[in-house]
């Protein structure tokens, strides 16, 4: 906020109040012209119908005023006016950090059953999966689904097919250092007319449906453009997080279309870190509740 925006609020809300305050003096004093207090004014309706002109009652005016001064005493004690920060030196972030290191302390009094436990047996502890629950609803949930069963682009966590690796260490630094994943796009490099062929043999690595000669171009064109990463057969590359083609898993889908786009014009995935988010038990605990869905799942 400028310091011009900080001083035209604390105009505003001064003058505000001290409006008030005069509202309330230049209606309580008679005015030129006006009938005596408690007598009748010479406005009628109705033929009968008669205007006192009696003051306001005297408990609301008391009200008036201490909501005045109780105002002018809270922008003391508080910042309510931008200007000026209060003497009891209250701010919003002062209030948001205090909160936010109660909530992180009786974190850690919960976490500290589980400090210096290795991440398969945390896996198998049921109250350790419980804490774990709740970190990958707050952290997870939102890309790979309540469940862990993921959505196209964004990896199914319950099908023990792993693009980095799936033993502990491998999952936890998924979490704690997230993963930069890119596909490159071979629009300019794949002969068209082996394209289709290139699909088929993708898409169904066993049983292609290809004659020999067709199938014999397929294999040719994938050693050129994608055994450097996905092996050669198909197999794929942990330490690259190429997916292994030649398993029914797949991460952008694996109908024709789906394919010839990843093969034409590339993917990009990226899973964020969370090593400045959580702590390291927090990540064990974690990295142990993806490894129980996981294997709860089954192959």
């Amino acid at each position: 906020m400028s310091t011009l925006t900080a001083w035209l609020i604390a105009i505003a809300v001064l003058g505000n109040i001290f409006g008030c305050l005069w509202l309330i003096w230049w209606t309580s004093r008679p005015q030129p012209g006006e009938e005596a207090e408690g007598a009748e004014k010479s406005h009628v309706w109705d033929d009968d119908l008669r205007e006192l002109n009696n003051p306001m009652p005297r408990w609301w005016l008391n009200l008036f005023i201490i909501s005045i001064v109780f105002g002018l005493g809270y922008l003391v004690v508080y910042p309510g006016l931008a200007v000026f920060a209060g003497t009891a030196g209250w701010s919003q972030e002062a209030e948001h950090d205090a909160r936010l290191a109660l909530v992180r302390a009786r974190r850690q009094q919960a976490y500290a059953a589980f400090a210096g436990r290795d991440i398969e047996s945390l896996a198998g502890e049921p109250a350790a999966a419980q804490i774990g629950g709740r970190l990958f609803a707050e952290n997870c949930a939102g890309c790979h689904g309540p469940a862990g069963r993921g959505a196209l682009g964004f990896p199914d966590l319950t099908d023990a097919d792993w693009l980095y690796g799936g033993s502990a260490m491998a999952v936890r630094h998924s979490i704690a250092a997230g993963r930069h994943g890119v596909m490159p796009p071979f629009l300019a490099t794949v002969e068209e007319a082996s394209l289709p062929g290139l699909i088929a043999l993708v898409g169904n690595w066993r049983q292609p449906g290809l004659d020999e000669r067709r199938l014999a171009a397929a294999r040719q064109q994938f050693a050129r453009s994608c055994a450097g990463c996905h092996a050669a057969d198909g197999s794929g590359n942990p330490q690259l997080g190429a997916p292994n083609l030649t398993d029914a898993v797949w991460l952008h889908g694996g109908e024709p279309e789906q394919i010839r786009r990843s093969i034409l014009f590339g993917r990009k995935g990226e899973m964020p870190a969370h090593e400045d988010q959580l702590s390291a038990l927090e990540i064990d605990l974690l990295t142990a509740y993806v490894m129980r869905i996981s294997a709860a799942a089954g192959p």
